[in-house]
């Protein structure tokens, strides 16, 4: 809290002057499996100053909420841990993963980080450190993906689903479509909820809720889940008991 109110203070005090580097990471995902177990990562510096990088590991896990989560480790060997990048240069990280996944998904995440450094300018200035996470995949020696819908409800006019990661690997909601049909089939609601990578074996809820008058209206409310890897889709019949508080 005290950094963010010093910031604070020099906004209200003075001109400020926001820096950040910028740099290009390529790709921006790795996939290790049995008979591939190391990759490389280029970093390009697309500015004009120096720039500093630091780079970490982390085991990268969801919660009971779907939440992401991150932990140092040592299960992923890489090199350089410290880069200096003059303007557009170029240079890479190796990576590679100590022990492969064998029947569930390992799932990492290397972080490159700017290490903020002094900056030219005048009156006060504050540095940006900017930081990307390249999510790493240990792929299992069989690879099974799928998911399905736990849960789906409508009560007091807020809609909520539950979604599980069945598999033993990752996958990418893109899209959560929901329409509202009326007693006569037309449609007279309509939301799209965003989405997330969804780890193995990991549960998350989507909600969200439907103004009162369209709700009154609704005889039936339709799911569409979009992944990279798959569909899914429920339909739910409403009475208007769900749409009271």
């Amino acid at each position: 809290m005290k950094a963010i109110a010093t910031v604070f203070v020099l906004l209200l005090v003075a001109p400020l002057t926001l820096h950040g580097g910028e740099f290009r990471v390529t790709p921006i995902r790795l996939e290790f499996d049995m008979r591939a177990k190391s990759g490389v990562v280029t970093v390009v510096n697309e500015g004009d100053e120096r720039l500093n990088l630091q780079m970490r590991a982390s085991e990268w896990t969801q919660d009971a909420e779907g939440k992401d989560v991150y932990n140092e480790t040592n299960e992923l060997i890489f090199f350089p841990r410290l880069m200096t990048l003059e303007k557009k240069e170029e240079r890479v990280i190796r990576v590679g993963i100590r022990i492969p996944a064998t029947t569930k998904e390992k799932t990492y995440r290397l972080f490159i980080e700017e290490i903020p450094g002094a900056r030219k300018g005048e009156g006060a200035s504050v540095a940006i450190a900017i930081r990307f996470g390249v999510p790493i995949f240990a792929k299992p020696v069989k690879e099974d993906v799928r998911g399905e819908i736990e849960k789906i409800e409508l009560s007091g006019g807020a809609f909520k689903l539950l979604l599980k990661n069945t598999g033993n690997a990752h996958f990418i909601v893109q899209s959560i479509e929901l329409k509202g049909k009326d007693r006569v089939g037309q449609d007279v609601f309509s939301k799209e909820l965003a989405g997330w990578y969804l780890l193995s074996g990991v549960s998350r809820l989507y909600s969200t809720s439907i103004p009162p008058e369209i709700c009154r209206e609704l005889s039936t409310l339709e799911v569409e889940i979009k992944t990279d890897r798959f569909a899914l889709s429920r339909k739910l019949d409403v009475h208007e008991a769900m749409c009271t508080p």
